[in-house]
């Protein structure tokens, strides 16, 4: 049977609550998925701050847990069966943290598929186009000359916030009156789009009245505030 001493990462970042799930992640869009996640079931975790600045995520003991050198990845000690099971991809794990806790996930299985669609609408689109403009915005590509790529992304922001905002204009959340594991996945990528990439004027996000109210009432939740901090940055 396979402890979660068998797996390399613990040697890098040891588990001090060894019954407990252990997080691997830095408190990004992505990575605070899975944070808020764990909050919101209670279910017990022990996180791991994995430091990009010294390049952490693509040591040897990262890589053998996800050799997609990327947050956030995570062990459950106590996984199917009884045995360890380890997951990397955020979408992934919040599937799994959802049936694992029975919360956030619809249990009709049509509107699971629903919850579903609007998981990977945010992991193929928000969140890439997201982060594109984020790039050409704040960091390395706001000194290009050209905006074309910059403007051609922003366009597709505003597209998607429009497809999002048609979507919460008759529902509280993403789907329906029931918060759910779509709205976990979205709203981080929102708030970090008109905060920390500094793009609400950019993509005119005030014109996107619902998205603000549901981001509103998204950071307003305890655990919502809880999990924007971790892991705690060093």
């Amino acid at each position: 049977m396979t402890a979660l001493s068998d797996f390399p990462i613990t040697k890098k970042w040891p588990a001090q609550h060894p019954e407990r799930i252990q997080l691997y992640s830095l408190p990004t869009p992505n990575g605070v998925k899975v944070s808020i996640m764990l909050e919101e079931t209670g279910l017990a975790y022990e996180p791991h701050l994995v430091r990009f600045d010294n390049d952490d995520q693509l040591s040897p003991e990262f890589l053998s847990l996800n050799p997609n050198n990327k947050i956030p990845a995570m062990i459950d000690p106590d996984g199917p069966n009884g045995e360890p099971l380890a997951l990397f991809e955020s979408g992934a794990i919040l599937i799994y943290l959802a049936a694992k806790s029975g919360r956030f996930m619809p249990e009709d299985i049509a509107l699971r598929y629903e919850a579903l669609q609007w998981l990977m609408f945010q992991m193929g689109g928000i969140g890439p186009m997201f982060g594109q403009v984020g790039f050409f915005h704040k960091f390395a590509g706001k000194a290009y000359e050209d905006k074309r790529p910059r403007d051609r992304y922003v366009a597709e922001a505003k597209r998607l916030l429009g497809v999002l905002d048609q979507r919460l204009a008759t529902r509280e959340w993403i789907m329906g009156d029931e918060y759910g594991v779509a709205d976990i996945a979205t709203f981080p990528w929102v708030r970090n789009l008109v905060g920390f990439y500094e793009a609400r004027e950019l993509v005119g996000f005030d014109e996107y009245k619902h998205v603000q109210r549901a981001l509103d009432a998204f950071v307003a939740r305890p655990a919502v505030q809880r999990g924007l901090e971790i892991p705690k940055r060093a």
